[in-house]
């Protein structure tokens, strides 16, 4: 399988985010089949517990949002209507913390539990510190909407635990300046620099002892211990119905049944099966998932042929493929590629 497809397809992203679009969307006067209409993604799969989404399936959502709401600074919008409680135990952490230098050191830390496509990285001098971000994989033309909304998310994050604006801050943002640029310094209430290799936001070292207001040590402690756990999980693979898709996804040379899986995982057949049923999916689930995924990235992507497409996802008959894709997106190959029905 290409390995671009691999990147894109893998589940990265904690579907609250996703939620919180739509959310924004309805609020905007959207019902739920309008926003989803053309994504190929399901209000029950974005609610069903914390199955995470792939870049390819957030990146459908926002071209979605981007045309219905005709606001190309979505990213802004929605980093500044997402509550601290959103970001799950990371945001409980980052409340209960005792001032503004644990706060982002615990952001650097534990971003990742809910956004797996960036490396935070701080360093600090006598005089700044900085807190900088490395592409995992590339954002393509998401790239607006994660940095943008990451940005306010950080900045209200800080307003929130200080309850002061924090604005003696330089910002750097890897995206050629775009015409609404004058909106990110209305929502940050500061200058900010386009065009730059990387994201940053550096500020004096003078404001990291600034206080918590919201301190408090025996949340932040248990807080930190669900963090750190998660983390764990997520060293280990994530959730087991990520590590399944992703292995799934790794298999170029056939999909691994039901009980090679089990083996790969040291479990047996029926831990697995029940294992993936607490999480509220299956393995043939998980498989008809990344067939889905794989099909139509292959289709609208690439200009593999048809045949070969079915060959790669495990078809054996191609007329057998067509049947099956016109069950699971309505048309056929040839019709999603652009063809005749």
């Amino acid at each position: 399988m290409a390995l671009l497809a691999t990147e894109r397809l893998r589940p990265a992203i904690h579907p609250t985010y996703a939620r919180l679009v739509c959310a924004h969307l309805r609020q905007e006067g959207f019902d739920n089949e309008t926003i989803l209409q053309g994504t190929r993604l399901h209000w029950e799969q974005l609610l069903g517990g914390n199955r995470y989404l792939s870049l390819e399936q957030l990146a459908r959502l926002l071209r979605r949002a981007t045309t219905l709401t005709r606001t190309p600074w979505l990213g802004l919008d929605i980093g500044g209507i997402t509550s601290v409680s959103a970001h799950g135990a990371l945001g409980y952490a980052i409340v209960s913390a005792p001032n503004l230098r644990v706060v982002l050191h615990t952001l650097a830390r534990f971003t990742r539990l809910r956004f797996q496509l960036v490396n935070v990285v701080i360093s600090e001098t006598d005089e700044h510190f900085t807190v900088s971000m490395e592409e995992l994989s590339g954002l393509g033309d998401v790239r607006e909407f994660i940095y943008s909304a990451l940005l306010v998310t950080y900045l209200q994050l800080v307003d929130t635990v200080t309850s002061q604006r924090l604005r003696n801050i330089q910002i750097e943002l890897p995206i050629s300046r775009p015409q609404w640029a004058d909106v990110y310094e209305q929502r940050c209430g500061c200058p900010v620099m386009f065009d730059a290799p990387a994201f940053r936001l550096q500020m004096p070292v003078s404001v990291l002892d600034t206080p918590c207001l919201t301190a408090d040590a025996g949340t932040f402690r248990t807080a930190l211990r669900d963090c750190e756990n998660q983390l764990r999980q997520l060293d280990n693979g994530g959730a087991l119905s990520q590590q399944v898709s992703n292995c799934l996804l790794n298999s170029p040379d056939g999909y691994p049944s039901l009980d090679d899986v089990a083996s790969r995982l040291a479990m047996s057949r029926r831990t697995l099966i029940r294992k993936l049923k607490t999480e509220g999916t299956s393995y043939q689930d998980l498989l008809d998932g990344v067939r889905q995924e794989l099909a139509a990235w292959y289709l609208l992507e690439t200009t593999v042929a048809v045949e070969q497409i079915a060959e790669r996802l495990g078809y054996q008959d191609t007329s057998n493929f067509s049947r099956t894709f016109r069950r699971w997106f309505g048309m056929t190959p040839h019709a999603m590629r652009g063809g005749s029905k």
